[in-house]
């Protein structure tokens, strides 16, 4: 979407929010063959860079669409520069429940360290920025701080490749 909307990603970036991929067609990585996700990657990191200014390797967090993928992807996607996020919340706001319930669903599930996915509204999700402005405060309440992703330095090893 940065593409078709890349005022909104610089935005995104000069407030200090750090952006992550997901896929130039939100195919899921099971579908595609090495070469095709690289590729997918390498574009949309290329927008990426073109709208907001910076260098690749400024984005390298990758979510993989539905969460789906294969061993040989992660080992892929450490051999590219890439890292994969996962998420341990998901309230299923693509199913466009009433902001009340993402929210309640949200704050049932969070834990230290929770990665929240809210989704944007293009594929489902409409009532995002509503829901995150319940959000905000109740976690902020409840003692919760919002932070980014850690640098991939900074992580422990999961093995060799």
């Amino acid at each position: 979407r940065v593409q078709r909307w890349p005022h909104l990603a610089r935005q995104i970036r000069q407030q200090g929010h750090g952006i992550g991929l997901h896929g130039w067609q939100h195919r899921s990585f099971t579908q595609l063959s090495r070469s095709e996700l690289h590729n997918s990657l390498r574009r949309s990191q290329a927008t990426l860079v073109a709208a907001c200014s910076g260098i690749p390797e400024e984005y390298r967090a990758v979510r993989p669409p539905n969460g789906l993928f294969w061993p040989q992807t992660l080992v892929d996607l450490r051999r590219w520069g890439f890292f994969p996020v996962m998420w341990s919340v998901v309230p299923e706001d693509w199913l466009e429940p009433p902001v009340a319930l993402v929210v309640e669903r949200v704050l049932a599930q969070v834990r230290p360290g929770s990665l929240i996915v809210l989704h944007d509204g293009v594929r489902g999700g409409s009532q995002v920025a509503e829901a995150t402005r319940h959000l905000i405060p109740a976690l902020r309440e409840k003692g919760f701080d919002f932070v980014g992703l850690p640098d991939p330095g900074d992580l422990p090893s999961c093995g060799k490749d």
